[in-house]
Parts: C-alpha cells; sequence; structure tokens
C-alpha cells in the first residue's frame, strides 16, 4: 500500500505528490474530475485548495473528494527530485 507523504501544486491540474517509500511523480488529475465529488475541483481555485490529510494518508479537499494513494501512485509520471525550471509552486500539506 501507498501513502502520500507531501503534495504540491504545480499548474492546471498537477500535482507533484511525493510517496512514502520515496517515490516522487506528477499526477494529472484533469481527465478523472468526474462525478459530482470531484465536479467542484474543476473550478481550479477550488483544486489549489487540497491538503495531504495524513489520518488518511493521501490529498484531500474540503468536500469530502479524495483519490486513493494507490491510484495517484498508478496514473503518475516518475519524476526527479528536483523543481521544475519554470519557477516556484506552491505547497500543501503538513
Amino acid at each position: 500500500m501507498r501513502y502520500v507523504v507531501d503534495a504540491t501544486y504545480l499548474d492546471g491540474y498537477r500535482l507533484r505528490v511525493r510517496f512514502d517509500e520515496g517515490t516522487t511523480k506528477i499526477v494529472d488529475l484533469h481527465p478523472h474530475l468526474d462525478g459530482p465529488i470531484f465536479e467542484p475541483l474543476r473550478d481550479i481555485t477550488y483544486f489549489k485548495s487540497f491538503k495531504v490529510d495524513h489520518d488518511v494518508d493521501t490529498v484531500v479537499w474540503e468536500n469530502g473528494a479524495d483519490f486513493a494513494p494507490e491510484f495517484l501512485y498508478e496514473i503518475g509520471e516518475d519524476v526527479s527530485e528536483q523543481r521544475p525550471a519554470d519557477g516556484p509552486s506552491q505547497r500543501f500539506g503538513r
């Protein structure tokens, strides 16, 4: 089982997600924002309001939306730990 330990907003609907075993992946959630619980996340300002909930070990939003860490791991693209050259990003979580 995977656990999200940190997440950073990049751009659009993309997050940089770090998992408990040290892997970092870029996750694009745009194609997965269907259904009543996820539709509010289409508002980019609301999307950016996520946090990492360490009780459930994934990213969550105030309306109760979340994605299983295993799903984030599966759809994510591996990246190095270096920051992208396009500038700083916002960090959320604890």
